[in-house]
């Protein structure tokens, strides 16, 4: 074991000593687009059921303070907002990812830099280095607990040290004390047990709001003189590669609201649809072959907007009925749908051993729709669309970002949050933050802003 946090300290001064702009145009291309998908994801993520439960919970736990809980009303300390937009950011599972670890980092790096960024009155270009700086870390955390606890766990462990990392450049800590907090965000970082959570979920799902949480309350920890020890990049220094190209350009992008692993069949029953347009209501079955842990995702039949992000056959079915998965989809008001339910019934999934074998670099699936006249259409082989390979395009992004906003905070609104992306950089987070304060108005009415 280490005795000395040499790898963990090259990591805080990378983080430290990131400029925005010294950084490439594709760097600040992508970070621009990590920050708008994130809080697309956000704010469809504040009509979800956690979005009233976490922003209550981070009141009274968390107590008031200068963060804010985005379209809640509420006002609490920084760790807090961090865990509540953390919870906001991943409700609809439609927020980024990285392959390798099979997770997603800006659900908990953006909401953890953005109320430090809150609390210090920050500008929009260091909140944004801030930002970067915090998925180079996690980013590179993630394989190498992976590696070093043997197990599959959830982002929010690995995600927690990118987090103080973001956390720790806005509030202004020394490469001792950012040394000392990864080590800390580590240590208190939930070791989630992700594959438990994909087979039984509720709303834990991948433990992103308390790592957003131990990440920003290690870097204030850490300043206040509390120490760490040398994180999992002194295990694994080879992962502490900062000057080996920035791993922010590896992101997917997720057009759907459901789990990464059944998004390669909702991207299959897409290109069967373009191909032969055909009646839901004459499918007679589904027949899926794919990688064997996208068949032990949850319940066929949803009672929770968890479950249905983390069910496999029920996005294949609401693909079938409307041609898309987005937060209506999943969301607990269509499970009762009876075309659905009966779709998702006659879904059939077996392990390929040739996509099991291509797991996780790559997400594949092959599907044959049976038709009740005896037509049967195939896919074949299909993988996930917004991986880098197979990007969303700036289009498909803006649209997707208006799709999960609008529909919540209303067309102007939506236009503000776009202006304000499009200025941040000269402006302030505070310019981004106005239009994201105040709680859109049927959650005021029913009173569910706390």
């Amino acid at each position: 074991m280490p005795r000395q946090a040499r790898a963990t300290a090259r990591a805080a001064a990378f983080a430290l000593g990131l400029d925005w702009n010294g950084l490439p145009e594709p760097v600040r291309r992508q970070a621009r687009l990590a920050l708008r998908d994130a809080l697309g994801a956000t704010i469809a993520g504040s009509r979800a059921p956690v979005a009233r439960i976490a922003a209550r919970a981070a009141r009274d736990v968390w107590g008031g303070g200068a963060a804010s809980i985005l379209l809640s009303g509420v006002r609490t300390t920084a760790p807090g907002a961090a865990f509540a937009n953390g919870c906001l950011a991943n409700a609809f599972d439609i927020d980024d990812g990285y392959r390798p670890v099979k997770g997603h980092p800006g659900a908990a790096v953006i909401p953890a830099a953005l109320a430090a960024a809150e609390v210090r009155g920050s500008s929009g270009s260091a909140f944004l280095a801030a930002a970067v700086a915090g998925y180079e870390v996690a980013m590179r955390a993630g394989p190498a607990l992976h590696q070093a606890y043997g197990y599959y766990h959830g982002s929010g462990s690995w995600a927690a040290l990118g987090a103080a990392a973001a956390a720790g450049k806005l509030l202004g800590l020394t490469e001792e004390q950012l040394t000392d907090a990864a080590g800390i965000a580590e240590y208190h970082g939930p070791l989630a047990p992700i594959m438990r959570c994909v087979e039984h979920p509720g709303m834990v799902k991948d433990g992103i709001g308390w790592g957003a949480a131990a990440g920003v309350s290690a870097a204030q920890l850490a300043a206040c003189g509390f120490t760490g020890l040398p994180s999992v990049f002194d295990v694994h220094p080879e992962a502490a590669d900062f000057g080996g190209g920035y791993k922010i350009l590896e992101l997917y992008f997720k057009p759907h609201a459901c789990c990464r692993w059944a998004q390669p069949a909702v991207d299959a029953i897409g290109r069967i649809r373009e191909r032969h347009p055909f009646d839901p209501g004459a499918v007679a079955g589904v027949r899926l072959a794919t990688f064997e842990a996208a068949t032990r995702l949850g319940p066929v039949l949803p009672a929770t907007t968890e479950e249905a992000q983390y069910s496999l056959a029920w996005p294949i079915a609401a693909a079938l009925v409307d041609g898309c998965v987005g937060p209506e989809q999943v969301s607990e008001a269509r499970l009762g749908d009876p075309r659905i339910r009966d779709l998702a019934q006659r879904v059939d999934a077996t392990v390929s051993p040739e996509l099991e074998r291509r797991f996780p670099a790559e997400t594949l699936c092959a599907i044959e729709i049976q038709m009740q006249d005896g037509t049967v259409f195939r896919s074949g082989v299909c993988g996930a669309r917004g991986d880098p390979a197979d990007p969303l395009s700036p289009g498909e992004l803006r649209d997707k970002f208006r799709r999960l906003a609008e529909p919540v905070i209303g067309a102007e609104r939506t236009a503000r949050v776009e202006a304000a992306l499009e200025t941040l950089e000269s402006g302030s987070v505070e310019d981004l933050l106005a239009p994201l304060r105040t709680p859109e108005p049927a959650r005021m009415e029913a009173g569910t802003a706390t």
